[in-house]
């Protein structure tokens, strides 16, 4: 026969999640003020639709997977001449 310890079981779904977490399509904005580009130390832009992190001066996109940007050079995309 199963105890019971008095405590109810609880929904996951319905917890509090931190800020900027569970949304895997958005990155944290705090994070975007602080995150330059490796090569060239310069601001991001934000790609939503892409999910990508823009170096203008390095012509680098960044992936942003799940939420997280992949600040490594070797996985960036070189941008094309009409980016």
């Amino acid at each position: 026969m199963a105890e019971h310890t008095g405590k109810e079981p609880t929904d996951k779904s319905t917890d509090k999640q931190q800020p900027g977490a569970g949304n895997a399509r958005t990155v944290d904005p705090k994070l975007l003020e602080i995150l330059v580009c490796p090569v060239s130390k310069q601001a991001l832009e934000y790609d939503a639709e892409r999910q990508e992190l823009i170096s203008r001066a390095a012509r680098l996109a960044y992936p942003v997977r799940d939420g997280i940007p992949i600040m490594l050079a070797e996985e960036a995309r070189p941008l094309g001449d009409d980016e």
